[in-house]
């Protein structure tokens, strides 16, 4: 007979959470409950949809002749993104992802922000920093190398909040890691069985 104890705060709720972008080469923050500080900037309130860690892979099997069914696959493909629905669209930190512009260039003069898109817009990675709570366990997930590679459209109407929905794809760093994970979690039950 096995005897498994089930402890419900290994299970995570994403309740509330946090996005903040920095330059390339910027560190994480040391655990995921240590608050980014600059030159990290927050991306303010994010939708209720919460953050979506998405993950992209294809695959390539291989069947010996003769066999009906592989006998080994390879891994063509493995995409790591992050998407979530920005809230605060007139954040400096949020129109600078959203239109891949330097905050540099999003000074407000006379509390007016003037800038112009570009047609043709160069490599824009940053790095980011995502944070999941759940009471006292947090989920944090650093990427040392992102790009915001998707926007939706913006719709501006009286009966739902306007937002940036962006996803940001995870690339490569100098190790060959895309994302890098610290999680404060409670300590484990013990299981036994027999």
């Amino acid at each position: 007979m096995v005897n498994i104890t089930r402890s419900s705060d290994l299970a995570l709720v994403g309740a509330n959470g946090g996005g903040w972008v920095a330059d390339v080469g910027t560190a994480a923050p040391a655990t995921a409950l240590t608050q980014p500080l600059s030159p990290w900037q927050p991306l303010g309130a994010i939708s209720d949809n919460g953050l979506v860690y998405g993950f992209d892979e294809a695959s390539q099997e291989f069947t010996p002749w003769g066999l009906t069914s592989p006998f080994r696959r390879a891994i063509t493909k493995s995409i790591r993104t992050f998407k979530m629905d920005l809230w605060e669209t007139a954040r400096v930190a949020v129109q600078s992802v959203m239109y891949r512009i330097p905050a540099s260039g999003l000074t407000p003069v006379a509390g007016t922000t003037a800038f112009a898109e570009t047609a043709s817009p160069v490599p824009d990675r940053r790095a980011w920093w995502f944070l999941v709570m759940d009471g006292t366990s947090a989920r944090g997930f650093y990427v040392p190398q992102g790009e915001v590679t998707d926007r939706s459209d913006v719709t501006f109407k009286q009966s739902e909040m306007s937002g940036y929905q962006i996803t940001i794809t995870a690339y490569p760093d100098a190790s060959g890691n895309t994302v890098y994970h610290s999680d404060s979690v409670p300590a484990t039950p013990t299981y036994t069985g027999s």
